[in-house]
């Protein structure tokens, strides 16, 4: 079986054009850019999987509910499906994972929105960033990962995410995006994916799964954020399993 994988830069990002324009930075038109692609690419239900990690499952999802008739398989990688609940655990659960004196830290940098300051960076690097981003020791980071900070648009990410790494906050465009009472008219084959130390948390994507028509839940129990990275071994075997058996009539709602 072959697999070919199309990766391409959003609007605003890296090698696209660069207008800086935020009235085009919203759900409706960046549903609309993946159409575009899938349109250029001639792509059709008959061989287009859409694979969404993080942001990109927020993405993938809201295409489907638009335009799941365009799709063969659907893979939301790595992002829950409410932004109310994504902040919420990170606050209930993920935060009282870290040490006191550093949480202090973050919520009093974050209380006076200093978050410019190399100190906060330097905070959530090597006490969050190394926990629940990517399981990793910073030094040993695979490029495509610094790459994406290195080619990040801080503009759209603050605009749309936020400041903090903490849920959607300030007056981020997500900050209320939820899908959950929706998620039933999606009956695209769908791959959900979780990992244990994720900042997502992993019995809500198990619970999405519930929710779509066809769906199934892969775990990755040594993986976080970027499972791919940091557990790659369950997360492409399971990935390319899914594919094969959408592809070959085989696949089984579990």
């Amino acid at each position: 079986m072959k697999i070919e994988y199309i990766y391409y830069d959003q609007l605003d990002s890296h090698y696209s054009d660069k207008p800086n324009d935020s009235t085009l930075w919203t759900l409706e038109h960046f549903v609309e850019e993946v159409e575009q692609v899938r349109k250029a690419l001639n792509l059709t239900k008959d061989n287009f999987y859409l694979l969404g990690h993080s942001w990109g499952g927020i993405l993938a999802a809201e295409y489907a509910l638009k335009y799941q008739d365009n799709l063969k398989g659907l893979i939301i990688s790595n992002m829950m499906m409410s932004a109310p609940a994504y902040g919420k655990y990170a606050n209930e659960v993920l935060d009282p994972k870290l040490k006191p004196e550093v949480l202090k830290e973050i919520k009093e940098l974050e209380a006076k929105h200093d978050y410019a300051n190399p100190r906060y960076s330097e905070l959530l690097m090597t006490n969050y960033y190394t926990e629940h981003i990517l399981r990793i020791p910073l030094e040993k980071w695979p490029e495509p990962a610094t790459r994406m900070f290195t080619h990040l648009n801080s503009k759209i990410y603050i605009y749309m995410q936020g400041h903090s790494e903490f849920g959607m906050t300030d007056k981020a465009t997500l900050k209320n995006w939820d899908i959950t009472g929706q998620l039933k008219n999606i009956k695209t084959p769908t791959l959900v994916i979780g990992a244990t130390y994720d900042t997502m948390d992993p019995k809500h994507m198990e619970w999405v799964v519930n929710e779509v028509q066809n769906g199934l839940f892969l775990l990755c129990p040594n993986g976080s954020h970027c499972a791919l990275y940091d557990d790659p071994k369950t997360y492409f075997t399971g990935l390319i399993k899914f594919i094969k058996d959408v592809n070959e009539g085989n696949f089984e709602k579990k």
